[in-house]
C-alpha cells in the first residue's frame, strides 16, 4: 500500500478560485489518520499533512480517506497509454490485493498495526478538477462509464499508517450494497437507489439522496 499526501497546486480548473490537493505523492514518513469532522467546518482530510482544496464538496468524516486500487490504476495506464503514479487519481491510499469496486458499504478495514480502523462509506464522484488535472477530454464520462470509482472511508479508530502497511477486512456487513452498486445508482440508474437502504453505513449525502428518491413517484 502507498500512503499519499497532497502536493498543493493552483487549480487547473479556470472556474475554481481555490488551490487543489488532488495531486498527491507517496509519503515516506508515518502519517496519522483521524476523523476530520464535518465537511465544511472540519479539518478536511483524515490524513494529517494532506490538503482538501474545496471543503464544500470534498473531505469531512464521510470522505476522510480515499482509496483506489493499484490494479485499477494499471488498467487505466494501459487504456490511456500513459504512466499513472500512486496518488495521481487523488487517492490517499493506493491499495494492492483489495477489490475496492466490490467493497461493501460498511466494510471495516484494519490498516497497519497501530489501531487504524476505517469503514467504507461511499464511492468517489469525479469532478471538473479531476478532469482538468489529468487533461483528458471527456474524462468525467469515461471515468463514470468504467464503473471503478474507488472508495471513500470514514475513521472508526484513529492510528498511524506507513507505506507498505497491510489492509485486512475486519468486518463485512450482511448485504450486497457494493461501491459499484452505489455508484451506478447515483450516476446512471436511479432505479437502484432503493436497494441502498440496506446499507446503514452509507454516507449522509447518499442517504439523503435515497430519501429524496423515495419521495418521488416511480
Amino acid at each position: 500500500m502507498s500512503v499519499n499526501l497532497a502536493r498543493v497546486r493552483v487549480n487547473p480548473d479556470p472556474k475554481a478560485s481555490k488551490p487543489t490537493g488532488i495531486d498527491k505523492v507517496p509519503a515516506s514518513e508515518p502519517v496519522l489518520v483521524r476523523a476530520p469532522g464535518p465537511m465544511r467546518e472540519g479539518l478536511g482530510s483524515g490524513l494529517v499533512g494532506d490538503t482538501i482544496g474545496n471543503q464544500k464538496l470534498h473531505g469531512g468524516d464521510d470522505q476522510a480517506v480515499y482509496a483506489y486500487a493499484r490494479e485499477d490504476l494499471d488498467e487505466w495506464q494501459t487504456r490511456l497509454e500513459r504512466p499513472l503514479a500512486n496518488g495521481m487519481f487523488g487517492e490517499n491510499f493506493t491499495t494492492s490485493g483489495i477489490d475496492v469496486t466490490q467493497a461493501r458499504i460498511g466494510d471495516r478495514w484494519r490498516v497497519g498495526t497501530d489501531g487504524l480502523l476505517l469503514e467504507v462509506s461511499a464511492p468517489r464522484t469525479p469532478c471538473r478538477t479531476f478532469a482538468k488535472f489529468l487533461d483528458i477530454e471527456g474524462w468525467i464520462k469515461t471515468f463514470t462509464d468504467a464503473g471503478k470509482p474507488g472508495a471513500y472511508l470514514r475513521v472508526i479508530s484513529p492510528g498511524t499508517v506507513r507505506a507498505g502497511d497491510t489492509i485486512e477486512i475486519d468486518y463485512r456487513p450482511d448485504h450486497d450494497v457494493t461501491i459499484n452498486l452505489v455508484y451506478r445508482a447515483k450516476m446512471s440508474d436511479p432505479s437502484l437507489l432503493p436497494q441502498l437502504e440496506a446499507a446503514d453505513a452509507l454516507s449522509a449525502e447518499l442517504k439523503a439522496l435515497v430519501v429524496k428518491r423515495a419521495g418521488k413517484p416511480s
